[in-house]
């Protein structure tokens, strides 16, 4: 699994306190954590530091610039004083390493600069003094805008046109913050609103301009007479349930029975609910290329329509009915620390076995025996320097594993390398921190290498084929991105970068010349609508259609901007209750959702779908047999039906198939389900739980009714 853990940190001491109390104030610690840049050493003398001075004090940038960024300490007396720093920024808005901050989302944000509460600094006051620079990033210039239509447009007809405006490095403008200008040359022959849609009212050649910041594109149509004169509309689909996509084929006529292949066509539909009360107001639209899916069962009539000719055709559409019961089986149960990510596996003595990180918990990974699901057993526990063991996983073969550290005391976090000959008592092959800088927040293992994040900058590539001797061989490094996961598929990499969305990489594939020694980027997705997207990716070869899809969820772990949530701020609470302050023991709260592309050409990713549970966020995902395992952290572990073609919002197509939240009245923080991480394994699901520790459930066939 792809393991990617809350941010603001934890744990007994005081800069962790600390980095909490940061977390807390709608801003998230970078790189997992409070990023950690030295304090000048000029100072005159050791005293109580009473202000932190941040140079620039303010800052105005554009989106893909960077500027130098420093702070120093100052006492009563405004001599310097030697000290370190954190430095909390937006996540995916602001990026700041090396003292160097890098604005990515254009708008207004606040970096606060926070003094580490080291042990050997004194400050004035209960909490470390700190400082907040505000940041403007402007958008860059738009140098190009292309326009697309459609191939023809005659009197009468109707045309959607789409406009993308590009920056100079190739990024584009979302359409929210691109002011658009439409203009036809000639109203009297098509004239065009503010949306794009252009409409034919007479004959003759005419350009449909659209401008963005004075930077023009356009396409050009010579408009005739309308030719059709009848309108035929067919599907071969005879049962349809919710979710099922269904295919239209639409023939133009003239008057001579001859078909006219470039008609434009527009689609709609009609809605009548399955009950009396029609509470509905129907499903997803048609697209332009006649395809429609229905989210709720009912009557629905499709509407083709050409200038003044409409053809229709009715569907009923049933209820997907794939709803199972889920089955408890068993729990490995950690309430006294965070549980974050888990992988399961055979073991090379026939067993089978689970091995779990710990969050903010000291470096802990726990081994469980869960051969027997109803019995789960920890077998060994593996301590390594590391305040979070993020992700762990485990190779295709079962040889070792890999656990990722953050937090370091020596702040060389690096990669664990386990050997796995004795599963249920591992044994660490290798530490590994060659070219991994900062926290190593995620790795991916196939099995002779290991592809391993390197301070959320970059993913260095590492060849295990000795496990007692790693060494690393190449790395790749997407400009400006933050990189938060990668997963490995027959010799492509997909990795999870925001602001750009998925980034695809040959290493090893070979088609686009790259190995393992030499990664040769392929594409990218682009960014997803939710800001806080490109967080986990999962790719998956769905058989049913011969496409590859790439699953990427989002992480914001905050709800604002919802009714649920709004004012809440930044609201990942970790802290059990603590009945002498009344403070602790909330559920945390989350925001996000799945988002599904179609890379089959995997030059050119596609979106296709979602999945959008509306009052939880998505973290870490598992696909297998055209299901998909979503750990849905408050919302639970939950299991769905991806099978066949994709399209809309699968959460509103009745392809929910299971849903259990792990309630537990002595887990860390009591009956606070935050699933972190799903994974199938015969016949099995199990799941770990970041307050409660290891799960099992079994999705059991639905019992049929006796009327």
């Amino acid at each position: 699994m792809s393991s990617h853990a809350p941010h603001p940190s934890v744990g007994p001491d005081a800069a962790a306190r600390h980095a909490h109390r940061v977390g807390s104030r709608r801003v998230l610690s970078l790189v997992g954590g409070a990023l950690l840049l030295p304090g000048l050493l000029l100072a005159q003398e050791p005293g109580v530091v009473v202000q932190v001075e941040v140079e620039p004090a303010s800052i105005q940038i554009g989106a893909g610039e960077n500027t130098p960024i420093s702070a120093r300490a100052l006492d009563a007396r405004g001599n310097e004083v030697s000290a370190e720093f954190t430095f909390a920024a937006p996540r995916g808005a602001i990026q700041i390493a090396g003292g160097v901050l890098l604005a990515v989302e254009p708008g207004y944000h606040e970096v606060v600069v926070s003094l580490f509460p080291a042990p050997e600094v004194r400050w004035e006051g209960e909490e470390p003094p700190s400082t907040v620079v505000p940041v403007t990033v402007g958008w860059p210039a738009v140098s190009e805008v292309h326009v697309t239509g459609g191939s023809a447009l005659y009197e009468g007809s109707t045309v959607r046109h789409q406009v993308s405006a590009h920056h100079a490095d190739g990024s584009p403008r979302p359409r929210r913050a691109a002011d658009v200008r439409w203009s036809s040359s000639d109203p009297s022959v098509a004239t065009v609103n503010e949306f794009g849609v252009v409409r034919g009212v007479g004959t003759g050649t005419v350009e449909i301009r659209a401008e963005v910041e004075g930077v023009a594109g356009s396409v050009s149509y010579d408009v005739r007479s309308f030719p059709a004169e009848q309108l035929e509309i067919s599907t071969e689909a005879r049962q349809v349930r919710t979710g099922d996509v269904v295919h239209f084929q639409v023939r133009a006529l003239d008057g001579q029975g001859n078909e006219i292949s470039d008609l434009p066509i527009t689609w709609s539909h009609t809605f009548i609910a399955h009950d009396s009360i029609g509470s509905h107001v129907g499903g997803s639209g048609i697209t332009r290329d006649g395809r429609f899916v229905g989210e709720y069962a009912g009557e629905y009539t499709i509407l083709a329509n050409a200038g003044r000719l409409t053809a229709t055709h009715t569907l009923w559409v049933e209820h997907r009915g794939v709803v199972q019961p889920v089955e408890f089986r068993g729990q490995g149960r950690v309430g006294n620390q965070h549980t974050s990510d888990l992988w399961v596996w055979e073991g090379v003595d026939g067993r089978d076995y689970a091995i779990t990180g710990t969050w903010g918990s000291g470096g802990w990974a726990l081994i469980w025996d869960v051969t027997d699901p109803t019995n789960i057993v920890r077998t060994d526990s593996i301590q390594v320097d590391a305040r979070t063991v993020n992700d762990v996983k485990v190779s295709p073969d079962g040889r070792y594993a890999t656990m990722t550290r953050e937090g370091a005391s020596n702040r060389r976090n690096g990669l664990v390398i386990l050997d796995l000959a004795e599963p249920a008592h591992p044994v660490i092959a290798a530490r590994f921190d060659d070219d991994l800088a900062g926290g190593v927040h995620n790795a991916f293992p196939t099995n002779d290498h290991v592809f391993a994040l390197s301070g959320g900058e970059k993913y260095v590539i590492i060849d295990v084929s000795d496990l007692y001797n790693p060494r690393r061989v190449g790395e790749f490094q997407y400009p400006g991105a933050r990189i938060h996961d990668v997963w490995v598929k027959d010799g492509i990499a997909y990795s999870a970068q925001r602001p750009y969305g998925g980034i695809i990489v040959d290493v090893g594939d070979g088609r686009w010349g790259g190995s393992p020694e030499n990664p040769v980027f392929v594409s990218k997705t682009g960014p997803t609508p939710e800001g806080g997207g490109a967080h986990t990716v999962y790719p998956y070869y769905q058989e049913s259609t011969g496409r590859m899809l790439l699953f990427m969820a989002d992480e914001i772990l905050s709800r604002e901007g919802h009714a649920l949530g709004e004012g809440a701020g930044r609201s990942l609470v970790v802290d059990p209750y603590d009945p002498e302050t009344g403070e602790g023991g909330r559920p945390s709260m989350s925001s996000g959702y799945m988002h599904i592309f179609d890379i089959t050409d995997h030059e050119n990713p596609v979106m296709i779908a979602r999945y959008h549970v509306p009052e939880a966020g998505t973290h870490n995902t598992w696909v297998e047999d055209d299901v998909l395992y979503q750990g849905y952290w408050e919302g639970g572990m939950r299991v769905v039906d991806v099978s066949g073609e994709l399209m809309g919002d699968i959460y509103t197509q009745n392809r929910e198939i299971a849903v259990f939240k792990p309630f537990d009245p002595t887990g860390y923080i009591a009956n606070a389900p935050f699933v972190w991480s799903a994974m199938p394994h015969k016949g099995h699901i199990f799941f770990s739980d970041f307050n409660s520790g290891l799960w099992a459930v079994e999705v059991t066939p639905r019992e049929q009714m006796i009327p």
